[in-house]
């Protein structure tokens, strides 16, 4: 026998009535129906959409959020233990948006998408909330993207450069390396903890295996980049709408931090000026759809393109819109997001990964070809794109690394032609030759950022030719040569580099004497 919501709603309208004036109809509810994260409530004729819920439960009190109004019912969905709602529960409303605990206090930590700590190092000691859900700063807030933020990969700082508020996305197939780029980049910003650039990151996992977070977080403490990162967790046993909420929960933490430039000489507890450069990894997003569509199709929303509800490009849009550089008068902080997408197949055409290629300002494309043939990280620099990064660039970088991408895409295109046998003239076997040596010098540990002084260093050497008649697997030594060359005998040189960002003639040549005097006493293994 059908069970049908009317009857029971009737049923439950009659005991609330009978309930007592002492509770107010509109503004206290009981549960018709619960499960999977959802449940459908009769009587909060005034509760809005996105008002958080309190549900008083036998084993205490739940919060959820309203998602769906209808004719006679509210349909929300439960943050936490949804096992323990059951149909007749009373429900409260709140008049209150969901918040999470922010500020210093989170640094350091693992947290769940509601900020309860999840390491076991006791509780968070915080009085500072944020709202997880706001709309994004206006156009007038914000300035243009025009700081570097270093990855210390050299692929992508040379030929993909990040900004400072730049929206990028991190895109392959499973085990390409998209979290490995992530964590690199988060291991990256140590070098500047304690300084006025610092930043803080925020790494998002929703829908990971429990384990593989673990091992996120331990790589992190062993690295010390722990002390300026906060992990939100929704890991995959996590419940859909914890899934769902992490990746805001996340950015209104990084947003206390954006916003503290506004009021100058704030201090962190141990003396540090307080950051104001946020980073946020969001661990994948892919995960946050299913999760999301999900919910929607149990709260009986219409589905559409590959089962999606059609607000589902909302979802991505109004995340990512909150990553921005602020203007001056704001304090010119920044959140700066990396939003991960693992598409299927490399199918980047299915409506998730479109979505958010046309919400960001560039991807990072990951190939599983040059993955398995030994090329890491696997960045495919012919689809890869930074639309803002180039003005973000250190000047030094923008000059050297302006032919590297064609050459590297040059040398992949002859690459077929010398895989059918064909004779290729010296000309254009010195471009493949080039491109052969590019491509291992781009290659990387992982875990093993370079500062962008070493960068600078490595691809002038090989742009200028200086490696074009070293061995392909002699590449590598010859750089780890050079650059404990000029960090020792020419460290002079290395500094003024340093210090300058910038290759004037006269600094220029001083790089080149160096690199020949280094290259007169190597010997390729």
């Amino acid at each position: 026998m059908k069970i049908r919501t009317d009857e029971i709603a009737s049923v439950i309208k009659q005991e609330i009535a009978q309930f007592g004036a002492a509770l107010e109809v509109a503004e206290v509810g009981r549960v018709v129906e619960v499960g999977d994260g959802i449940a459908r409530i009769y009587g909060l004729g005034k509760a809005m959409a996105g008002e958080l819920l309190e549900f008083n439960t036998a084993g205490g009190s739940v919060m959820g959020q309203v998602f769906n109004l209808e004719e006679d019912t509210v349909g929300a969905v439960i943050y936490g233990d949804y096992l323990k709602v059951k149909e007749g529960d009373v429900v409260k409303s709140t008049g209150r948006l969901l918040e999470v605990p922010v500020g210093e206090a989170i640094l350091g930590r693992v947290v769940d998408p509601l900020g309860r700590p999840m390491d076991g190092g006791g509780p968070i000691n915080t009085t500072e909330f944020r709202k997880v859900d706001i709309i994004a700063p206006g156009i007038a807030e914000r300035q243009p993207v025009h700081e570097p933020m270093q990855t210390g990969i050299k692929a992508i700082d040379a030929m993909i450069p990040i900004g400072r508020g730049q929206r990028e996305l991190i895109i392959g197939d499973r085990k390409t390396g998209k979290t490995a780029v992530a964590l690199d980049t988060i291991i990256n910003q140590k070098q500047y903890w304690g300084t006025k650039d610092a930043m803080v990151c925020i790494y998002v996992a929703v829908g990971q295996k429990e384990s593989t977070v673990a091992g996120v977080v331990e790589m992190l403490r062993k690295a010390g980049a722990m002390d300026y990162t906060i992990v939100v967790n929704a890991s995959s046993s996590a419940a859909a709408p914890m899934q769902y909420i992490a990746p805001y929960s996340g950015t209104a933490m990084a947003e206390y931090f954006m916003w503290s430039g506004k009021t100058p000489g704030q201090k962190l507890s141990n003396g540090m000026p307080m950051p104001k450069h946020a980073l946020c990894v969001y661990d994948d997003l892919s995960k946050q759809a299913v999760a999301y569509r999900q919910m929607s199709l149990l709260l009986r929303r219409p589905p559409g393109r590959e089962a999606y509800p059609g607000d589902v490009f909302y979802l991505h849009s109004r995340l990512l819109e909150r990553a921005t550089k602020l203007s001056d008068e704001n304090g010119a902080g920044s959140i700066t997001s990396l939003p991960v997408i693992e598409p299927q197949e490399g199918d980047v055409s299915a409506y998730i990964p479109t979505n958010v290629i046309s919400i960001t300002d560039g991807q990072i494309y990951l190939e599983p070809e040059l993955f398995f043939s030994g090329v890491r990280p696997a960045v495919n620099v012919g689809i890869s794109v930074s639309r803002v990064g180039g003005n973000a660039q250190v000047k030094a970088m923008k000059k050297i690394s302006g032919s590297l991408r064609l050459d590297l895409a040059a040398a992949r295109e002859l690459e077929a032609f010398a895989q059918l046998g064909t004779e290729l003239d010296k000309a254009t076997q010195r471009q493949l030759d080039r491109g052969r040596r590019m491509v291992e010098l781009l290659k990387q540990g992982q875990y093993t950022p370079f500062v962008v002084t070493d960068q600078i260093v490595s691809i002038f050497a090989g742009s200028k030719g200086f490696m074009d008649d070293i061995p392909v697997p002699s590449v590598r030594a010859f750089e780890e040569g050079l650059l404990a060359h000029m960090k020792g005998v020419a460290k002079p040189v290395y500094d003024e580099l340093d210090q300058k960002k910038a290759l004037d003639k006269d600094l220029e040549a001083k790089l080149e004497a160096e690199v020949k005097k280094f290259k007169s006493g190597f010997k390729a293994k």
